[in-house]
């Protein structure tokens, strides 16, 4: 293989060409940032969140699929990962997530040692992610504490404490990667019973639909609340009725579970985070403006 083909399998295998996975970890980090500075946040500590949003997200996708090497062959939409292909050995795959793990920790250096701990569990979160599939029936449960560890890290950062309404901003997103993600399952859900594989669509059965819809409807629910606790103005609040009708439309994508349907869904959660934050950002403008 040469250098460029090996280069391009790496870039793959940690989803440079699917940027989805980072902006949906990217979101609530930005949300946490700017809500815990009431504005444009410190610009280097913005850089740093960015960057290691980027570097984690491409670690556990790198560590994902070297969790999932025997089971990503017989899967659909997974076999021509180049892991499972073997354009990519296991080995590559540990030494490539160890790295840019390990650049992500440098960036988080210059940052206070609250940061510095709350940055340990989300690495460790991150890393064990990938595993609870083969024996915890809600995965999901258990990646949506981890793409919500962003929020916690972005108030120790920026302002060197975790207030109380870091833990309901948490839980709320946690309950938003709990939607979205079993969106995502419902497209395997036939090959992972085959393979085994444990899922919040699977263990929801019939009531995969209701139990999106109701997550969803928590999500926002607990972000209007955690917006009056903060005393957020009108356009925060109007970006999330914005968020609930772009979420009633993924009502009707997913409830005929069609796959193809409800990996739009899921890909549609993008739209939700950015409107949620550009509520925040708005907000935050007009309050410090007048």
């Amino acid at each position: 293989m040469t250098n460029n083909a090996r280069l391009i399998a790496y870039a793959k295998l940690i989803r440079l060409d699917k940027p989805i996975g980072i902006l949906l970890l990217l979101w609530p980090t930005l949300w946490g940032l700017w809500l815990a500075a009431g504005g444009l946040p410190d610009l280097l500590i913005l850089a740093i969140f960015v960057m290691g949003t980027v570097l984690m997200r491409s670690a556990g996708c790198a560590i994902n699929d070297f969790a999932d090497r025997r089971i990503d062959p017989h899967v659909e939409r997974t076999r021509n990962r180049p892991l499972a292909t073997g354009m990519v050995t296991p080995k590559e795959a540990v030494l490539l997530a160890a790295g840019l793990s390990f650049c992500a920790f440098l960036l988080v250096l210059p940052l206070n040692q609250l940061t510095l701990l709350l940055s340990v569990c989300a690495l460790f979160l991150a890393g064990t992610y990938p595993f609870t599939k083969r024996f915890f029936v809600m995965p999901q449960a258990y990646l949506g504490i981890a793409f919500s560890f962003g929020i916690p890290m972005a108030f120790a950062a920026q302002i060197g404490e975790l207030p109380a309404v870091v833990w309901l901003l948490l839980i709320a997103n946690l309950c938003w990667v709990i939607a979205y993600d079993t969106e995502y399952a419902m497209v395997d859900r036939a090959d992972d019973l085959k393979i085994g594989i444990k899922t919040s669509a699977i263990t929801l059965g019939r009531f995969d639909v209701a139990g999106i819809m109701l997550c969803h409807a928590v999500f926002l629910g607990m972000m209007a609340y955690a917006g009056w606790l903060l005393q957020r103005g009108a356009p925060y609040y109007l970006a999330l009725i914005v968020a609930l009708g772009l979420v009633i439309y993924q009502y009707f994508l997913i409830r005929d579970r069609d796959p193809a349907r409800c990996f739009r869904a899921f890909l549609h959660n993008n739209w939700v985070g950015a409107m949620v934050f550009v509520g925040i950002v708005l907000d935050s403008f007009l309050t410090t403006s007048f």
